[in-house]
């Protein structure tokens, strides 16, 4: 009777520490789980990164951080943690294969977020669709076309074609055509063209507007004509000056019959 309670007194011991031991790894390791968590999420806050994001990348650190702890803690009171790491390396890789097409949305909304090529109500056009940024999300971002449609972009789709963002900058230029007869005077036409540039108080000053005679053949001749807008006005001016320049235009080749 002493030797078996001689044994249960050892193996308590022994156990005992063990377990004393897994406890305080795992104390220990959640504590720390939850200040790293805490810390990136700050870190990612101060630096302006979407709340999505920031609440998403603390819970993903939090749970891998407990894993590893938990796996930890069992390895201390004796238990083989190596055929939990080959069935959680398995299960990963069946996830993560079956979910390649989502984790590359993912990671392109990331890399959205954090780099920034367009904003919420920006224009822009990517992925054959023209229109204005209403939501950047972690798996697609949703535009709204210029018809009000409602076009829901995978991000992975969106950033392996070229971004061309048309709010990036507070000035653009506008790009106008306009034929007129072989036998008109540049000079006169470009007169004509001047005229209706400078009466819009919307065309900047500066940069000057571009008007040039860019081709001509036998019937016609062409003229570019390229003034600079403030980003919001580029398509009341383009419409205004296209419609403008075109009446002048008819009415002097009327005269000239």
């Amino acid at each position: 009777m002493d030797k078996i309670i001689a044994q249960l007194r050892e193996l308590i011991t022994v156990f005992g520490v063990k377990v004393i031991a897994a406890l305080a790894v795992l104390f220990v390791g959640w504590q720390v789980a939850r200040f790293l968590k805490n810390l990136i999420q700050n870190i990612m806050t101060k630096g302006k990164v979407e709340r999505t994001l920031v609440s998403f990348t603390g819970s993903l650190t939090y749970v891998g951080l407990m894993t590893f702890v938990v796996l930890s803690a069992l390895g201390q009171i004796g238990v083989q943690t190596t055929s939990f790491m080959a069935v959680l390396g398995a299960a990963g890789l069946a996830i993560g294969l079956a979910l390649q097409g989502s984790l590359a949305n993912f990671a392109a909304g990331v890399l959205m977020i954090i780099f920034h090529p367009f904003r919420v109500g920006d224009q822009i056009q990517g992925a054959g669709v023209n229109g204005v940024v209403e939501e950047i999300q972690i798996f697609t971002t949703v535009l709204k076309t210029g018809d009000n449609k409602r076009v829901i972009v995978p991000n992975a789709k969106l950033t392996g074609d070229n971004i061309t963002n048309f709010s990036a900058h507070d000035r653009r230029r506008v790009d106008m055509e306009f034929s007129v007869p072989a036998a008109s005077d540049p000079d006169k036409i470009k007169s004509i063209i001047h005229d209706v540039v400078a009466k819009d108080y919307r065309i900047l000053k500066d940069p000057v507007p571009t008007i040039g005679l860019s081709e001509f053949d036998d019937t016609k001749t062409k003229f570019v004509v390229r003034p600079w807008v403030n980003t919001t006005e580029y398509w009341n001016v383009y419409f205004d000056t296209m419609e403008n320049i075109k009446k002048i235009l008819a009415a002097e080749a009327k005269n000239q019959e």
